[in-house]
Formats: structure tokens, C-alpha cells, sequence
């Protein structure tokens, strides 16, 4: 894949080897020489990836690390380190500041490579999440969610493979106090148990040995309800060849041994971040989605949904009866809110519209129209079978009093329909007009009633 990388480094030596490697693999490549350019560059060129020198002057690699991550604008782009430091110490408090990954100098090339196209995968699916998160906010459905860095880590629960007797004990000694861990001793009992519930990081011994550790990781990506999960691999300092390969098959971070403890904590708690800021922005997606469609007083579908829908029924749906559509009305419900305020006003609407769908078929649509209007959509229907719909609808909502807030306590309601069912010719546009005539006339022969277009 292409992506626009932004490289930041005060000597321009360094920048110009890391220029050349990445543009010969077709990567698009930005520069920038001190941490203000740094953060003014990654607004204004919107990179993909950031690579980013540590010793810096005057505002180092750390401090610019944090303000990138400490943005909304900039919270989500991977962030690479590039540091001569090789002190456990130093790649905890990248970490601490949000880095995604570190690369020591001199940079190995299949190092880098393998590490750039394993965050860029990331930054990728949460592009999209942001993407509809925008196309959501922009209809003023939802504002998007601000990231933070602050999360509460007690409450993260990691799954940890290991079949090592010894390491299993000092791996959940250094760990065991910081997050909720599920020691598992086995692959395949731990692939299970990731398929039964949710984990915020699984982590992966390389050395494992049925399956391997590489097997399990892929088994992980393949499976459906794995497939996002964080992996954090352990490997060994001999295993840049196994870990290459991890990272191309989907592990999103590691861990050397011998294990710096501070370290360990410091990755993990960067995996759990990352994947709370996805759940965040598919949890606002869903509900932006569901607040598109969805009337927030009645639960029922909305009246932009059902128009889109209807149109869908009329143009691409194979029916044999046609579409029937049928608008109730309250009679004289402005009296209510006038009378008794516009929360007991909403009570009446509330169960208006549960009667409505416990009175359609499983087929039918209903969707709050507007006010105190309602419709319901009734695909290949004929006329008749939905006159029977529209009468019982009728009595339901007429027939019985309806509970509302003290001291008021039940009303009675009554209700006007018009039906209408679609001819070859139809757009969703007239169809509805001819149900709202009906409606009309329904409401002019003294409301309470049902009317049938063409009566």
C-alpha cells in the first residue's frame, strides 16, 4: 500500500537515508526539521505515518509525541521513533507518550518496513471509522468523540499464552496487578478462549509449541470474532526474522526478551488505548447510524428512512401484490399537548407507537411520519389484507385508554387512517399523497375512521 509519511529530524543527513529508502518504495514522503515544524506538518500535509527522531533541540521527540497524541486532529497517525537510545527507560517514556513503535539507529530496513506497513493497517481502519464518523457529523447527527490518553487500565483485560512454566509465573507477576489477566497454557485452549469473550490485548509467546506461536497469531486474524483483537508477540533477540513475519501477518506490537517489566506495561497499555479509541469511534458510528434512522421519542424508523426504503419497495423489490402504505393521525391531538403539557403529549405518542408495532406484521414497516402522524409501510400486500392491518391498528390505538404520567394518569385516544396501495406507475411521492388524501377525506367524514383511497 501507499501512504504519505512525514519524517522529522534535526540533521538532514538522517533525513535524506530515510527519504530515499522510503520513496523507492513508492511512499509519499514529507519533511520536517524541529518538533513545531513536526506539528505543523502533520496538519497541514495529513500523513499516514510519522517517523520521528528523539533527540531533538529545543522540543524533543517525546514532548512532540504527546502534543500529537494529545490532538483530535492528529490522535489516530502512528507514530515511529527513531532514537540512537537504547535504555528500556527511554522506550517506556516514548510509549508513555504515545508512540506506537520504536526503530533503533541505525534503521534496518526489513525492520522498518515490516513495522511501517504493520501501523499503516491500522491507521487504514480507523481512516474509515473516522471517515463515517465525519459523513456523521457532518449530517448533524452525532459530534465525533475526543480521544484521550487517559484510560483506566485496572479494568483492561489481556489474555496471556504461554506454555512455559517459568515464564508463566514471572510474566503474571509483572502484569497480574495492573490489568484483569487470563492465564491460558495452551494455543489452542487460548484461541478458544479469545473466540468466547473479548480481550483489550491477547499476548502471544513466540515459542509456543502446538501450534507455534506464529500459527496462532495467524489463526487469530483469520477468525471472525478475533480478527481485531491487539496481539502483542514475545519474542526472543534472535527472532527478527519470526517477528517480521508477525508484524506482516497481523501482530500489532512486541516485546524482546529478556521482558523489561516497565516496558511490558507501558506496550500493553498503548494496545489498550489504541483499541478503546476504535471501540469508540465504531460505538459512536453505531449510534450516529442508529440516530440517522431511528426516531429517538417512539423507536420507531424516521420518516427520511422510511422515504429512502419506500423507494427501495417501489423500483428494486420483486412483489406480486405491490406496496401498501397507510398514515394514522391522531384526532385533535394539539388539544392534549395544549391541555395537559407536552410531556404527557409524548407519553400518548410513546404508546401510540408501540401499539403500532404490536399490531403489524413481522413484514410491515412503521415509522413515525412527522408530529402526531405515523406510517406504515406493508410490502407486497394486497388492498384488502392491508384494510384488515389498517382496522386493527384502528381499534388498538381507539378502543383502549392510554397510561400517561400522573396526575393525568389515562386518556382516550382516537386515531384517522388513510390507505393507499401502489399502480405500475407509483413513485413513492404519489403513493404517499394518495394515502394522505384518504387521510384527508378521513378526517373531513368526521375523523376516527379508516379511509381507502378510491372509496
Amino acid at each position: 500500500m501507499t501512504a504519505r509519511i512525514l519524517i522529522v529530524d534535526d540533521i538532514r543527513t538522517n533525513v535524506k537515508v530515510l527519504e530515499a529508502k522510503l520513496t523507492s518504495e513508492y511512499y509519499e514522503v514529507f519533511t520536517a526539521a524541529s518538533g513545531p515544524e513536526a506539528l505543523e506538518k502533520a496538519h497541514s500535509t495529513n500523513p499516514d505515518l510519522i517517523l520521528l527522531d528523539v533527540m531533538m533541540p529545543g522540543m524533543d521527540g517525546f514532548e512532540v509525541c504527546r502534543r500529537l497524541k494529545a490532538d483530535p486532529e492528529t490522535a489516530h497517525v502512528p507514530v515511529i521513533m527513531v532514537t540512537a537510545l537504547g535504555d528500556p527507560e527511554d522506550r517506556v517514556q516514548g510509549l508513555s507518550a504515545g508512540a506506537d513503535d520504536f526503530l533503533t539507529k541505525p534503521v534496518d530496513d526489513i525492520s522498518m518496513f515490516a513495522r511501517v506497513r504493520s501501523l499503516l493497517r491500522v491507521k487504514l481502519m480507523l481512516d474509515e471509522l473516522r471517515m463515517r464518523e465525519r459523513t456523521s457529523a457532518t449530517l448533524g447527527v452525532i459530534s465525533p468523540p475526543v480521544p484521550t490518553l487517559d484510560e483506566d487500565y485496572s479494568s483492561a483485560r489481556i489474555l496471556l499464552i504461554e506454555d512455559n512454566p517459568r515464564d508463566q509465573t514471572r510474566l503474571m507477576r509483572m502484569i497480574e496487578d495492573q490489568f484483569l489477566v487470563n492465564l491460558v497454557t495452551d494455543g489452542m485452549e487460548g484461541l478458544s478462549e479469545a473466540r468466547k469473550q473479548e480481550y483489550d490485548s491477547v499476548v502471544v509467546s513466540l515459542g509456543l509449541k502446538s501450534p507455534d506461536g506464529l500459527r496462532l497469531c495467524s489463526q487469530l486474524r483469520t477468525t471472525e470474532q478475533t480478527r481485531n483483537a491487539p496481539i502483542l508477540l514475545l519474542v526472543g533477540p534472535d527472532d527478527q526474522k519470526a517477528l517480521v513475519k508477525g508484524l506482516e501477518i497481523g501482530v500489532t506490537d512486541y516485546v524482546v526478551r529478556p521482558i523489561d517489566r516497565n516496558e511490558f506495561i507501558a506496550r500493553l497499555r498503548a494496545q489498550v488505548r489504541r483499541k478503546r479509541y476504535q471501540e469508540r469511534l465504531r460505538q459512536h458510528y453505531q449510534q450516529s447510524i442508529q440516530m440517522a434512522v431511528i426516531d429517538p421519542l417512539t423507536g420507531l424508523y424516521n420518516r427520511r428512512y422510511m422515504a429512502s426504503h419506500l423507494d427501495t419497495l417501489l423500483t428494486e423489490s420483486a412483489q406480486q401484490h405491490g406496496t401498501a402504505v397507510l398514515i394514522l393521525d391522531l384526532d385533535h391531538f394539539k388539544l392534549v399537548n395544549d391541555t395537559y403539557g407536552h410531556q404527557v403529549g409524548d407519553d400518548v405518542l410513546r404508546e401510540v407507537g408501540a401499539r403500532i408495532v404490536r399490531n403489524i406484521r413481522g413484514m410491515d414497516m412503521a415509522c413515525r411520519y412527522g408530529g402526531e402522524e405515523f406510517v406504515v409501510l406493508m410490502p407486497d400486500t394486497t388492498l384488502d389484507a392491508a384494510r384488515v392491518v389498517a382496522d386493527r391498528l384502528h381499534r388498538a390505538i381507539s378502543s383502549a385508554m392510554v397510561a400517561v404520567r400522573a396526575p393525568v394518569g389515562e386518556l382516550s385516544v382516537t386515531c384517522s387512517v388513510g390507505l393507499a396501495s401502489s399502480i405500475d406507475a407509483d413513485s413513492a411521492e404519489k403513493l404517499l399523497k394518495r394515502a394522505d388524501d384518504a387521510l384527508y377525506k378521513a378526517k373531513a367524514d368526521g375523523r376516527n375512521r379508516v379511509m381507502v383511497d378510491g372509496d
